[in-house]
């Protein structure tokens, strides 16, 4: 039977080398390759093909989810997980969007990585349940149309607020009360379910409000 081939697409040595002595230990599997950076993760896949590809966010060059996306357009039956420290709602569901078939945190066990190397290679997808509710949450933010349309002045001020601009200084420049730029906001976060002002702006741009 043929090992499962896995790349691994880490730039910390520490920790790239610790995932190749863990999955070289495993009966089945084979690291065929390692890149240290997202450029040189995309050009190895597309080089050595592998069954399954390990691939962090945070890389130099081009970033985790940059790499897969670039990878699954040039080789659509790629293979892969995202593995790393980060939880954030924004990667996960760009991670997936991008073609990723899994996301795992990398706290998880050594033996959940090799568990799931084996479900995704078997043509499964997995995201740990932990983050699983994050990708819906996202997922149902962006797509389809607002429950109830925000206003004209309602845009105005989510323009602002994505830019980072606070209540005070978005409301001298509306000419409003900073009261008034409150329930704007308060109105905008309601519309778009967003729980504070970066997920509204995260949900705004990715569905192509601002």
């Amino acid at each position: 039977m043929k090992p499962i081939r896995i790349m691994l697409a880490e730039d910390q040595t520490l920790m790239r080398q610790g995932l190749k002595t863990i999955l070289e230990l495993e009966d089945g599997f084979e690291v065929a390759g390692e890149a240290e950076d997202g450029k040189a993760a995309v050009n190895l896949a597309l080089q050595l093909r592998p069954d399954i590809i390990l691939m962090d966010v945070q890389m130099p060059q081009l970033n985790g989810v940059e790499a897969t996306a670039a990878i699954c357009r040039a080789w659509p039956e790629a293979r892969v997980i995202i593995l790393t420290t980060f939880d954030r709602d924004d990667y996960v569901f760009q991670g997936v969007r991008a073609g990723a078939v899994g996301y795992l945190l990398k706290d998880l066990p050594a033996s959940k990585l090799i568990e799931t190397i084996r479900h995704v290679h078997d043509g499964e997808i997995f995201i740990q349940p932990e983050i699983a509710s994050r990708t819906l949450r996202a997922a149902l933010h962006s797509s389809g149309d607002l429950v109830e349309p925000l206003s004209e002045r309602e845009r105005e001020v989510l323009v602002m607020l994505a830019q980072g601009i606070p209540n005070k200084e978005i409301a001298d420049k509306l000419h409003l009360a900073e009261g008034t730029v409150k329930n704007h906001v308060s109105n905008v976060l309601g519309k778009l379910q967003a729980q504070n002002r970066t997920e509204a702006a995260d949900i705004a741009r990715r569905r192509g409000l601002i």
